[in-house]
């Protein structure tokens, strides 16, 4: 079992990968904003690896 698995049926609506994504990203931003670095460097990465994941790694329907 993986992770973040790109090919899970719960993935195959475009708008559900991007909300995956965005979500975090967004989140980050928040954190950065507030003041806590290492949060905000750990919702970042969690971001970047949902979008590595789900838009770069995933088999073509």
């Amino acid at each position: 079992m993986k992770f973040l698995d790109p090919n899970d049926p719960f993935f195959a609506r475009a708008w559900v990968r991007w909300i995956t994504v965005l979500v975090p990203l967004g989140w980050a931003g928040v954190e950065f904003w507030q003041g806590a670095p290492m949060w905000g460097v750990l919702f970042l990465a969690a971001g970047l690896y949902a979008g590595w994941m789900l838009f770069f790694n995933r088999k073509a329907d």
